[in-house]
């Protein structure tokens, strides 16, 4: 967990095309199916234009809103133009006000000290960190266990949410969920 943030953040790691997104997807549905609240957050080092060109909220932003705001009944997004990049403590602390549990991250490298890294054979035969940067490996290259990282298949996302509620949300969560949904 990172310091200050209030919430648990792990980061997925690996390199481009390894599976972050897909083991991300499994993470999400298995601890949101335990009753845990989900934030994710997708790192990207270039920058990126959410909004759809020609849409009302784009030409909003073009003209020069500071934030522009979406809502509809079923969904609400905010879309701030910053100075600098937000620090993991920042998009921890909008999770924690937006009532979730957890933040899961995807992408950030070196950020973060909770750290899943996911290796693929048709990738690579190597990891991009070093063992003890590692909460976890997810892995299908037979020869890779370094010693003291649990390890777990491209398909084990649910014994590896089991392991995050386990470690950093305690047990229980479908109980903790409903207890959280009545608040």
């Amino acid at each position: 967990m990172s310091k200050g943030t209030g919430i648990p953040v792990v980061s997925v790691v690996g390199k481009s095309d390894s599976g972050k997104t897909t083991l991300m997807e499994g993470l999400i549905r298995a601890l949101t199916s335990r009753g845990w609240r989900v934030a994710t957050c997708k790192h990207h080092v270039h920058e990126v234009d959410i909004d759809q060109p020609g849409k009302d909220s784009w030409r909003h932003a073009r003209a020069g809103s500071r934030v522009t705001m979406i809502s509809s009944p079923t969904q609400f997004a905010v879309v701030r133009a910053v100075d600098a990049e937000r620090s993991l403590e920042e998009i921890a602390a909008e999770a924690t006000s937006g009532g979730c549990d957890i933040l899961l991250t995807e992408g950030f490298k070196r950020a973060g000290n909770v750290r899943i890294e996911i290796a693929r054979l048709a990738r690579s035969d190597e990891m991009i960190s070093e063992p003890d940067e590692l909460f976890a490996l997810v892995t299908d290259i037979p020869d890779l266990h370094p010693e003291g990282v649990p390890l777990f298949g491209l398909g084990d996302a649910a014994a590896l949410a089991e392991l995050i509620e386990e470690r950093f949300l305690g047990d229980a969560g479908d109980s903790q969920g409903e207890a959280r949904d009545g608040d």
